[in-house]
């Protein structure tokens, strides 16, 4: 059913509530905290990892949980504004971001650590769909290109200031200083929206579809759960197979039950254009590829290269400040040459960019990492843009809104596969390596050192203070096998690359319609 978004004339706008530019100040405040925190944590993984004591799948998850988190409720999110009200779930969304990063801050094991990531995330999709229903709502048709171009110039600085931020932290103050940020940020985020922000919604109210939520949220955490660990019980394991069973069975139930629902959470008409389809594989596929990289280089560069949280963070940025650059102009490549050729182009250049990181060695210079990810920004760029293109703009007018969520479910799905699946790739090699590049001296190692040693190597650490000579070859084993994972992942996402850049040329540009109303789900 479609949902036209009614705006509540609460207040005149153009007068503080309801105007345009401060609606979207009061609404990238919120969101703000959600680009810094997916770009922070990477830099003090390695930290918490220390402390904590984690393990690789441990620190999996508190990536991985935050992102499930948040595309499994970032449809719903917007079905509970149209029920509810965007200003009313927005700054719900601020204050349980706020709490939870709180708390997470508090924590002192790494399972609430986890638990905590997770709700955290899904009060982070309560922002997402919100914030732009707000924007929709607040702006005239002809000044939404130029919100819109406002609105991610800073969600790129705020990914651009994330590893800086994060490695002044971590360096200086400590990992629980990354989610207490969120605190003040959030105060303000609050203060803002309750003072600016115009209450929407729709006009006629929908239910939403819990079943859907319920198959939904098991169908990923099977799939997830199951790759993360893989490594550690064998892919052959009757676990294994069990938890991918149940991704099939959990998963024909949901799309069965989304063709027969009343009001599904997805509709599935949604992807028989086929646009819409491969628009949404192709948001999976950068996702995959960007949020799996930066996991692996925070090890790489502080576990393996020795830097500091500080430089880690500096080592990043060329990446993220690129992005300032790259997504505008990309904006404008799509205009002229459509989405096919622009899109097709940037997975080529992010192609390109994973190759060269592919060879990068344990002694990397500045220059031998700010290469690619210069080229990665300027690859990954057309994609996010042209992508989210392609999914609205072919999508039909009834479904715009759910379109919108399908676009931000498909990039943190994406980035938590990326995670996962990358994981389990760098770990399995790893595995693979080790004892040989330990050589004959592995036989003098008890084999439950082995095992720690083996995943220790996983995440670039090794071991400190073990006598010498075997300490410098129990380093030097580490450092090797894990490059030797790391060229392999990125090998794994070059592929994607050149996978997703074949999939972009059978897109086509989305139908533009001037004057349609708003929907929202």
């Amino acid at each position: 059913m479609a949902q036209v978004l009614a705006v509540q004339p609460d207040a005149p706008a153009g007068r503080g509530k309801g105007h345009p530019w401060m609606t979207l100040l009061a609404v990238s405040l919120g969101v703000i905290m959600v680009m810094l925190d997916g770009t922070v944590v990477s830099i003090a993984n390695p930290v918490i990892q220390a402390e904590l004591k984690a393990s690789l799948s441990d620190l999996q998850w508190v990536t991985s949980g935050y992102l499930l988190a948040l595309a499994v409720f970032l449809i719903t999110a917007g079905k509970l504004g149209d029920l509810f009200g965007h200003k009313r779930v927005f700054l719900i969304g601020v204050a349980g971001f706020a709490l939870t990063s709180l708390a997470i801050g508090l924590s002192g094991s790494v399972g609430a650590l986890i638990a905590l990531r997770v709700l955290q995330g899904l009060f982070g999709a309560m922002l997402q769909p919100a914030a732009l229903a707000l924007l929709r709502s607040a702006f005239p048709g002809e000044k939404l290109n130029m919100a819109m171009g406002a609105w991610g110039a800073i969600i790129g600085l705020s990914s651009a200031g994330g590893p800086i931020i994060g490695g002044l932290l971590v360096e200086n103050v400590s990992w629980q200083s990354v989610f207490f940020i969120n605190v003040p940020v959030g105060v303000v985020a609050l203060a803002a929206g309750l003072w600016v922000l115009q209450e929407s919604k729709a006009q006629t109210l929908s239910r939403v579809d819990w079943l859907g939520v319920v198959l939904l949220s098991g169908t990923m955490f099977s799939l997830v759960w199951s790759i993360i660990k893989a490594p550690d019980w064998g892919w052959g394991d009757p676990w294994t197979i069990g938890f991918l069973a149940a991704t099939v069975v959990i998963g024909g139930i949901f799309l069965f039950w989304q063709s027969r629902a009343p009001e599904p959470l997805l509709p599935l008409s949604l992807f028989r254009n086929i646009s819409v389809s491969i628009g949404t594989g192709l948001m999976i596929m950068v996702a995959f590829s960007m949020f799996g990289a930066m996991f692996f280089l925070t090890f790489f560069f502080q576990g393996v290269h020795g830097l500091s949280p500080m430089d880690s963070g500096l080592r990043m940025l060329p990446m993220s400040a690129g992005m300032i650059v790259a997504s505008p102009l990309a904006g404008v490549l799509i205009g002229k040459l459509g989405p096919k050729i622009t899109i097709a182009g940037g997975m080529l250049v992010t192609a390109v960019a994973m190759f060269l990181m592919s060879r990068l060695s344990m002694d990397a210079a500045f220059i031998d990492t700010a290469i690619p990810f210069v080229l990665l920004a300027f690859g990954l760029s057309p994609v996010f843009v042209g992508a989210t293109e392609i999914i609205v703009g072919n999508a039909p007018e009834d479904l715009s809104g759910v379109a919108g969520g399908v676009q931000q479910s498909a990039m943190q799905v994406g980035g938590a596969l990326g995670t996962a699946i990358l994981g389990a790739v760098v770990s399995s090699k790893v595995a693979e390596v080790f004892l040989n590049n330990i050589g004959p001296a592995a036989s003098s190692i008890p084999p439950k050192d082995l095992t720690l040693l083996e995943k220790a190597a996983a995440v670039g650490v090794a071991p400190q203070g073990l006598p010498e000579p075997m300490g410098s070859l129990i380093t030097k084993a580490s450092h090797l096998s894990f490059m030797e994972g790391l060229h392999l992942g990125f090998t794994v996402s070059m592929g994607v690359a050149v996978l997703a850049a074949l999939l972009a040329l059978f897109v086509k540009a989305g139908r533009k319609t001037e004057g349609a109303p708003v929907h929202v789900g």
